[in-house]
């Protein structure tokens, strides 16, 4: 099934250092000012309300998250964000989005280019890969926090989608008006997610190995170093031990 769910599985297991938690709470300061853009109510603002929900599970001050949602909504001064969505391919013609936030749309862009080719993809056109990919709740679940006739009672019943078996872990697929309501059963019923969030989810996965594999996974890995990304969708499907093997 999807390798970038195994990805983000393994990666949210090792992102528990201080420099890497630095990185999140930026991450997540960037979503909420865009999302509060639309509203800074988060009763009636579902992406405020999930950018939140996200900071508090990474344990973010109130301070900060009240900061960033005035600085969206313009009551306090600080730096203009603008989203810009690149897409492009990897190795094995892997289709890669690049979901970034940032305050200079032409310096991002030589740089996410620069990323792109020296780990052996490059840029495409508006269009050429984002019809590969649709949006959806997509959350990730360990195997361990329960069986598969529990997950699946819980997700129909809340309007879940579908249930895959990615290995290590569960990965629930949503629609995206589902998506809370899933999210929130979920925990309800004690089994907490390693990871949830509205993403792209790909209609088809390239499976790849060896060292196509490895160069993929350091690209994605380099891309989600950059201070200005948010989030890279890509539709890989690589083996957990050859993940493993790239993550040490």
């Amino acid at each position: 099934m999807s390798g970038h769910s195994k990805w983000a599985t393994i990666k949210h297991k090792k992102a528990a250092t201080d420099a890497k938690r630095g990185r999140v709470f930026t991450r997540l300061i960037r979503e909420i000012s865009i999302a509060a853009r639309s509203g800074g109510d988060p009763n009636t603002n579902p992406r405020l309300r999930t950018a939140i929900q996200a900071a508090k599970n990474e344990n973010m001050p109130n301070d900060n998250i009240e900061r960033a949602i005035l600085r969206g909504t313009g009551q306090l001064e600080g730096e203009q964000f603008e989203e810009v969505t690149f897409e492009g391919y990897g190795p094995g013609g892997v289709g890669i989005l690049v979901r970034t936030v940032t305050t200079n749309r032409n310096r991002v862009v030589g740089e996410i280019r620069h990323i792109m080719s020296r780990h052996g993809g490059n840029m495409a056109e508006a269009g050429a890969v984002s019809w590969q990919f649709q949006r959806k709740g997509d959350i990730v679940v360990p195997k361990e926090a329960a069986d598969e006739e529990k997950m699946m009672n819980i997700i129909l019943d809340a309007g879940g989608e579908d249930l895959r078996d990615d290995g290590s872990a569960w990965e629930v697929v949503t629609p995206p008006e589902s998506f809370e309501a899933v999210r929130d059963a979920l925990v309800k019923a004690g089994v907490a997610p390693a990871s949830a969030e509205l993403s792209m989810i790909p209609q088809n996965y390239i499976k790849l190995t060896g060292s196509q594999a490895q160069q993929m996974l350091r690209l994605v890995e380099a891309l989600e170093e950059h201070d200005d990304v948010q989030q890279v969708y890509a539709n890989f499907d690589i083996d957990e031990a050859e993940i493993h093997a790239a993550v040490g």
